[in-house]
């Protein structure tokens, strides 16, 4: 057997997150909203009988992780390569903090440039390309439905990389709340695709969306299609 689903879940509430800060590397810890929500996600992503979680080390992804391998009885594996951004200068400043200190710099990189973050922060390709890794390396040896816990940017990276669009067009993801996720799901012809985002609930089969495509038909039968 194989993966066939992908769930990208980001970690609770910080007071950071309330703050608007930047966090980046910097180890925050969930706050109390944000241990509610872990267990109360936890207990619906339990639902989806994960086979496997995998998690960022910085402890508000391994909090929320650890609340979903304790519902399913599974160990949490950690890897490194599931951070957030490198924020580099801006790390752990607000965004009002960031518009004033370099404002043309924040604009364009909120705007999907691919320039590091922060000045001296990462790339969004950068962060990309050890994101898949470690969803490839991750599903590997797995079957069923695998949990990656991580963080907001990260995921984000990780989507418009598994999901082969431009690197300009990853902001046209919307974000993700804390505590929801995204899921990825094979499609007929055995690409990724995104079946979920920022979700809250399991989600529901998708009847009657297998596409259509014309096949080779007589020109006086092209009203024909088949459903695949």
């Amino acid at each position: 057997m194989s993966v066939d689903r992908i769930i990208l879940w980001r970690h609770g509430q910080t007071s950071w997150n309330i703050e608007n800060r930047f966090q980046g590397h910097t180890d925050i810890p969930l706050n109390e909203v944000g241990e509610f929500q872990v267990k109360h996600a936890a207990s619906l992503l339990a639902g989806m009988q994960p086979t496997k979680i995998v998690s960022s080390d910085l402890q508000r992804a391994k909090k929320t992780a650890d609340a979903l391998a304790e519902l399913v009885g599974a160990e949490v594996q950690v890897d490194i390569r599931l951070r957030e951004t490198s924020g580099g200068l801006w790390e752990g400043n607000t965004g009002e903090d960031n518009r004033r200190t370099h404002p043309d710099e924040f604009a364009a990189w909120l705007n999907g440039s691919d320039e590091p973050a922060g000045i001296t922060g990462e790339r969004r390709s950068e962060v990309a390309a050890r994101v898949s890794a470690a969803i490839h390396d991750g599903i590997k040896d797995a079957s069923g439905t695998v949990v990656f816990v991580a963080h907001g940017g990260t995921i984000r990276c990780g989507l418009g990389s598994m999901l082969q669009l431009p690197v300009p067009l990853w902001p046209t993801l919307g974000g993700l709340a804390n505590a929801s996720w995204s899921v990825l799901e094979k499609n007929y012809a055995g690409r990724w695709m995104l079946a979920e985002h920022n979700a809250g609930s399991i989600p529901e089969p998708v009847f009657g969306d297998e596409g259509a495509e014309q096949v080779g038909l007589p020109s006086n039968q092209t009203g024909l299609w088949r459903s695949w």
